[in-house]
């Protein structure tokens, strides 16, 4: 049975194509959304972005037809645009307020198509609760969102042969047969089972995600182990590369994930990381590490760049003097820290003046405010975006497409610590690409789980 879809003002300011995301449903535009999304078209913001295009759509179907009679959408559906005369001031004592009128819609429609089911179609919670005290169903807009709980997490356990725990550590690669793999796990369990579901097929009709990580686990013996990564040049498994006895900068990794992290912020086939995990998992400093390691030592990259979103925790103490980098200052304490930290200066270092501005001041290190990314074309760069859960995915495709010829991406967050109003765990930037480049032979993505900053700071991520 066909719908009637009545759009909220903040669905069109989330994704302004989501009047061509109801196949062939008929989309119900009020007027008072449209006229809500002009106050926001002069906006600098992606909030003004997405209006204006919201409004280029709209006029775009009016040349073809009249809005009011419906226009006939690519998907089959009809778009029209409706206000009314109805008003319900018995149940509401603002009835000029813009969602009492989209409520007004609504329910005018549902009266004279009785034999079609209409649907508010809103981000604003409140909304949906006072649409169903009116006997109105609404529903969340959730195209383009990803479920935290099934975010594609860049590992997974095998349980294989002893001779291929064995073979992988003698050759440094392995042939792998992850088709049968699945099979046989299909068989024994009576379904494809949880390991190889997160294996789907790719283009090339593997059962693996490129540079996708995994532990094999010996069947006869659960201690004897071998970490590897899929890699396509192989055709199976390639392990991971060995570190000397100094690690990186320092830094050795403390399990699993963060091997899995320094070996593909160390690899330079891949030239998009991203790092995925709650505070204190070491997401930030191993990409610092692997950076320094990259530019100063093997020198890969002409420099490093280093970013992060401007939102505060709480209040915002307001504006801050200075130039853009003292302004920027504040902000990036937490990457000063781990450069610090990097650097090993002893507390007689200090005295003496020496900190991390070493690295500014020899031009190997510099602060990128995103602000001023738009245009800007990135060569020869270690670009390490950290926070990313508070972009959005339209600010993350602006900064992926200024990277330019050797020049390697690193997007480091938690998707549980959003500070951004308009975003959440399911619709972030930071999400978006884990999900986008999943499979993608230049892109590797590593969940950290394993809090290593401190035992306080563990528990307290695991417990508040």
């Amino acid at each position: 049975m066909k719908k009637n879809f009545i759009l909220d003002t903040n669905v069109l300011l989330h994704d302004p194509r989501a009047i061509l995301k109801f196949d062939d449903n008929t989309v119900i535009i009020p007027i008072y959304v449209i006229e809500e999304i002009d106050q926001f078209k002069k906006e600098l913001s992606d909030l003004g972005r997405n209006a204006r295009q919201a409004s280029r759509y709209l006029d775009d179907f009016r040349e073809q037809g009249n809005l009011g009679v419906g226009i006939r959408l690519p998907s089959g559906g009809i778009l029209r645009v409706l206000f009314t005369s109805k008003r319900i001031s018995d149940e509401f004592v603002r009835p000029q307020r813009t969602d009492n009128l989209i409520l007004a819609v609504a329910l005018d429609v549902q009266e004279r198509e009785p034999d079609r089911p209409t649907i508010i179609v809103t981000k604003d919670t409140n909304l949906r609760v006072r649409a169903d005290a009116l006997g109105l169903k609404a529903e969340n807009y959730e195209a383009g969102t990803v479920s935290i709980e099934n975010l594609y997490s860049g590992s997974s356990e095998l349980t294989v042969d002893k001779e291929v725990v064995d073979q992988l550590f003698q050759k440094g690669s392995i042939s792998f047969d992850f088709e049968s793999y699945a099979h046989k796990l299909e068989q024994e369990n009576g379904g494809i089972g949880e390991v190889a579901g997160n294996l789907v097929r790719n283009g090339n009709g593997g059962l693996f995600q490129p540079n996708q990580y995994v532990l094999l686990r010996d069947d006869s013996n659960v201690n004897h182990t071998a970490l590897g990564r899929i890699n396509n040049d192989v055709n199976g498994i390639l392990a991971l590369r060995s570190l000397n006895g100094n690690g990186v900068w320092g830094i050795r990794p403390r399990n699993k994930e963060q091997y899995y992290c320094l070996d593909c912020l160390l690899d330079d086939s891949v030239q998009l990381v991203t790092l995925v995990g709650k505070a204190g998992t070491g997401k930030t400093l191993l990409a610092i590490a692997a950076a320094l390691q990259k530019t100063l030592e093997e020198h890969q990259f002409h420099r490093i760049l280093v970013s992060r979103p401007i939102f505060p925790l709480g209040r915002d103490i307001g504006f801050l003097p200075g130039d853009v980098e003292e302004k920027l200052n504040p902000w990036m304490q937490p990457i000063h820290d781990n450069l610090e930290l990097l650097m090993g200066l002893s507390r007689a270092d200090r005295k003496a003046g020496r900190s991390y501005r070493e690295l500014f001041e020899m031009g190997v290190l510099q602060i990128e405010p995103l602000t001023y990314i738009r245009g800007r074309s990135i060569p020869n760069q270690f670009l390490i975006v950290d926070e990313a859960q508070n972009l959005t995915p339209h600010e993350v495709k602006t900064i992926i497409t200024r990277v330019g010829e050797g020049t390697k991406l690193v997007f480091t967050g938690d998707p549980y610590q959003i500070d951004h109003p308009y975003l959440d765990s399911q619709s972030n930037g930071l999400t978006y690409i884990v999900t986008r480049f999943r499979g993608q032979p230049i892109a590797a993505t590593v969940t950290l789980y394993k809090g290593e900053r401190s035992q306080l700071a563990e528990l307290a991520a695991n417990l508040l």
